[in-house]
């Protein structure tokens, strides 16, 4: 029998996937779009996805549990299905070819500027080969190990408090705001990734308390990122975050050890086990679907769907232009993340309608 995830494995899976790439510019982005004391806008932002993530819920309560690919397969002919399929995996397997893409650009950029980025894009895609070939219960037992790895640096803001001061938050809330439809989805992209819950249904059962473990696992991210964005805003002058293209590396750099030069550099390195699990999930998501269409072994489709991605991550080859996509894509994911649920609670409705029974 396959072995369940647990609550615990859940919650930090969905925070992995979620504190990515947005990280590094999440204050910058908050000041940019919602002005003064933006940190606040995370509040509302949680909100938003904690009510999708409800949405996700009713589709398991509704199913059972079952699968949504195997929803889908018995309530649309496959003609039309497979090509759905098609552009799911594609989304999700682009969005985590650029989320790594993006880390390696940065990390070449403050500590290897010579050196070609797709030197260290293949090796990362080695590192998620290897992760996403093992099975869904293993990749979270990973996903725990690099936790611990990565929640040590929260305890890096202490660093900051002698620099903190109370004045540089103002009394204003979102004043100088310049809110935009783009710079409200770019912002809500840091919550990103909880749809990727959606696949987890086969591989849980009541004692996982799967939607109850993904709710947790948001918090979880809303808490660090509340408390990572009120440190910035306190750090730095509100024009001057404004400015800043990645506040967290900056933060970073003001940490300065007596035996380690350029720690900034050092600290960077930690992220990589967030993006590797970020970037596992969104292609182990894409595989999930892709075996539908393609039954073939693991192994075999794993490194399909890698070896395509790596020749897509050739296209953009600035950070700007990576941006752009993710942002593209970061669209696509959300339709998908809303829609998605939407469309199974009316197909569900219409199986309980005619009283026929899911065949897992």
């Amino acid at each position: 029998m396959q072995e369940k995830l647990s609550p615990f494995h859940v919650a930090i899976l969905v925070y992995m996937i979620q504190s990515g790439i947005v990280m590094y510019r999440l204050p910058q982005m908050l000041a940019e779009h919602f002005g003064t004391n933006g940190w606040l806008a995370i509040i509302p932002m949680f909100l938003l996805a904690s009510a999708n993530i409800l949405l996700i819920g009713a589709v398991y309560r509704l199913g059972n549990g079952v699968s949504i690919l195997v929803i889908l397969e018995q309530s649309i002919p496959r003609f039309i299905l497979y090509p759905f399929y098609l552009i799911m995996s594609c989304v999700w397997a682009m969005i985590g070819c650029l989320i790594s893409k993006h880390y390696v650009l940065i990390f070449q950029m403050v500590a290897f500027p010579t050196t070609n980025p797709m030197i260290f894009k293949i090796a990362l895609d080695v590192l998620i080969f290897l992760l996403m070939t093992k099975s869904i219960y293993n990749i979270s037992k990973a996903t725990t190990v690099f936790f611990w790895m990565l929640m040590w640096m929260v305890l890096l803001l202490f660093f900051f408090y002698k620099d903190f001061h109370w004045s540089r938050l103002t009394p204003f809330i979102f004043q100088g705001s310049t809110l935009t439809i783009d710079g409200f989805f770019n912002v809500y992209s840091a919550f990103a990734g909880y749809s990727l819950c959606l696949f987890l249904f086969p591989y849980s059962d009541k004692k996982t308390k799967l939607i109850k473990a993904v709710l947790a696992g948001n918090l979880i991210t809303a808490i660090v990122y509340i408390y990572f964005c009120f440190i910035a805003f306190g750090f730095y002058y509100y024009e001057q975050l404004k400015t800043l293209q990645f506040p967290l590396l900056n933060l970073l750099a003001y940490i300065q050890l007596p035996f380690v030069q350029a720690t900034e550099n050092l600290l960077y390195g930690f992220f990589m086990f967030s993006i590797i699990i970020t970037a596992v999930m969104y292609f182990w998501s894409a595989k999930e679907i892709s075996k539908r269409m393609f039954p073939i072994s693991d192994r075999l489709l794993s490194a399909i769907i890698l070896v395509a991605a790596l020749g897509f991550s050739f296209i953009p080859d600035v950070i700007s232009e990576v941006d752009q996509w993710l942002s593209y894509l970061g669209y696509a994911e959300l339709a998908l993340s809303l829609g998605l649920p939407l469309g199974l609670i009316v197909l569900l409705l219409i199986v309980r309608k005619r009283g026929a029974a899911l065949n897992e």
